[in-house]
């Protein structure tokens, strides 16, 4: 028994009585229910209610009622002006396990689509047909799914993979593969050398030509996947940085994305948000950190200021994503009245760390601090291996009186010289040792290095591009 629930488009619905109900309630051989109207079947249980518009007819307080109805649509594939299926006996397959599976390491595919024949199977997944794929649920879910000419790159948990696609690999005896045309959509699944997967940090994914990147919070490290396998690209210099903020249980999230403007792999590792008590108090970033990659140096140079949600390139142009916005970067600034160092409206300062060492062994006596770039750069600190600190060291300004000149001789600051900066080093530590009492009134640090941090405050010199070029020490021998 049904009755037909005809719609206001082109297709129509039955609504079928499967068991348990009394026949009563609705008696479908003789009640037609037609386009919107609910005159035509006022004895309709209450746990129908019926849409406007046709077939919106939902179940919603069914309790135990819940299985004895169905919806079937009466025309064949559902399609335009199909075979309408009459009333009456029909056979139905009834599977035991009706519930739905969540097959977290399987691929599942459809019919095949092609624009040139106009053959459109993609709503099809015929369950006659393999059309499944299975990976070792020992690495756990799949994460990331990539497509690279004939082949699919599939990213677990734990492991990575490819996916032969229309193709199928056959192995030699001495097992090498050899790839073959065939009818399988997705063939064999060859997994790749070395335990690593992607954890649970699709948005680390990030790919250019034929290398991706991404990282693996299982294992504390950040991946390059090219055509000579994995490579761990935070073990250049990084290795315990990485394993550091990785590891870190406050880490919630992980986004990736390649900037084709510098053509650096650009990754931020963040921290929860913490959410504003009470309006209208301003939302607040979480703790983050935003690093690249620089393949021509293979290490990781900078570190950046902004906290993107999502990262993509577009030609040579490179987009962040922030609470719902686009911001363009390397755009040029006085065309558009941009200021440098700014990210999401915020004008942040540069800082540069140096390490000078070009005598390892040697016991030096560091004199003179000088560095070649843009006007407005300080020293924050230089610090030797010893402990021995310097005062800091103001930016240069230009003197245009003879009392400036003066002046200027007795500030610890840069002083200009042939288009570059220089100036003493005055000691700041605090310890007295033997008969000299450091201070201002001596000069130089001593020690086998020192560490030199310099800054540039980028709200004095919005619309300048403040470079540093190098950056250099005056010493001598220490006499002991």
């Amino acid at each position: 028994m049904a009755a037909i629930i005809e719609i206001k488009y082109f297709n129509s619905f039955w609504l079928k009585k499967i068991k348990g109900v009394a026949n009563n309630l609705l008696d479908f051989n003789k009640t037609e229910i037609v386009g919107s109207s609910t005159q035509k079947f006022t004895n309709l249980p209450q746990y129908f209610v019926t849409c406007p518009d046709a077939l919106c007819t939902v179940f919603s307080n069914l309790g135990d009622y819940k299985t004895d109805w169905a919806i079937e649509e009466s025309r064949i594939r559902g399609g335009y002006n199909n075979t309408t299926v009459d009333l009456g006996v029909k056979a139905y397959l009834v599977e035991d396990h009706p519930a739905a599976q969540h097959r977290f390491n399987t691929l599942i595919y459809s019919g095949i689509y092609n624009s040139r024949t106009g053959v459109n199977n993609t709503n099809q997944y015929p369950i006659g047909e393999s059309i499944t794929r299975s990976l070792d649920p020992a690495n756990d879910s799949i994460q990331k799914l990539y497509a690279e000419d004939t082949n699919l790159t599939i990213f677990q948990e734990l492991k990575v993979s490819k996916a032969l696609i229309d193709k199928d690999a056959i192995f030699s005896a001495e097992g090498r593969p050899m790839t073959t045309s065939g009818s399988q959509i997705i063939g064999q699944i060859i997994p790749y050398a070395g335990e690593y997967g992607i954890s649970k940090d699709p948005e680390s994914f990030a790919v250019y030509g034929y290398r991706k990147y991404f990282t693996d919070r299982q294992r504390n490290c950040v991946c390059r996947l090219s055509q000579n396998g994995i490579e761990e690209i935070s073990s250049y210099g990084m290795h315990d940085f990485f394993r550091d903020e990785l590891s870190s249980l406050q880490v919630n999230k992980v986004v990736g994305g390649f900037d084709e403007h510098t053509k650096n792999y650009t990754l931020s590792i963040q921290d929860p948000n913490p959410q504003p008590q009470t309006p209208p108090v301003a939302y607040v970033d979480g703790p983050y950190i935003t690093t690249s990659f620089d393949e021509a140096v293979r290490g990781w140079p900078s570190f950046y200021d902004f906290k993107p949600e999502y990262m993509a390139s577009l030609g040579s142009g490179f987009y962040s994503f922030y609470r719902g916005k686009i911001y363009q970067h390397y755009t040029n600034q006085a065309l558009n009245n941009n200021n440098y160092a700014e990210f999401y409206g915020t004008v942040y300062n540069s800082q540069v760390s140096v390490v000078l060492n070009s005598n390892p062994s040697l016991v030096k006596n560091f004199k003179t601090i000088n560095y070649e770039g843009a006007v407005g750069w300080e020293v924050n600190s230089f610090t030797a291996s010893s402990g021995d600190v310097t005062f800091p060291i103001t930016k240069y300004v230009a003197q245009t009186t003879l009392a400036g000149l003066e002046t200027n001789m007795f500030v610890n600051s840069f002083k200009k010289k042939e288009s570059k900066f220089f100036a003493n080093l005055m000691n700041n530590s605090p310890a007295t040792q033997g008969e000299i009492v450091w201070g201002q009134d001596s000069t130089g640090v001593k020690g086998f290095f020192t560490t030199v941090v310099m800054t540039l405050d980028n709200n004095l010199y919005p619309l300048e591009k403040a470079e540093l070029f190098a950056v250099s020490t005056e010493y001598v021998e220490s006499s002991y």
